[in-house]
């Protein structure tokens, strides 16, 4: 199942300043939402939308930021295939990758 059909759900009544996403969630379902939560949708325009839309650039280049952390914390096999199944063990294998990845900005590998 596409990741869109479920962002309306995920989003739920949350309470955010903006929602960042990438094109994959420009539909006006999305917005909507995310308009009716009084957050700042910062979703570019697919091309094939008559109408573009303007989405403020340097919050949406933060995003990178985010979409780096993640593919490195993926790196962890644990992590990336889902071993640890109680909710949990989990959280306490993303806080041992996540203080990994810091550690690795401090240490001199030199």
């Amino acid at each position: 199942m596409n990741d869109c059909t479920q962002a309306v759900e995920l989003l739920g009544q949350r309470h955010a300043d903006a929602v960042i996403a990438d094109k994959g969630y420009d539909s006006d379902t999305i917005l909507t939402h995310v308009k009716a939560m009084k957050a700042e949708p910062v979703i570019p325009s697919r091309r094939c939308r008559k109408q573009q839309r303007q989405h403020n650039e340097q919050l949406y280049k933060q995003r990178n930021r985010i979409e780096r952390c993640f593919s490195r914390l993926k790196q962890f096999r644990r992590l990336a295939t889902r071993y640890e199944k109680s909710k949990t063990c989990f959280r306490a294998i993303v806080a041992l990758a996540c203080s990994w990845l810091l550690l690795q900005l401090y240490v001199d590998t030199a």
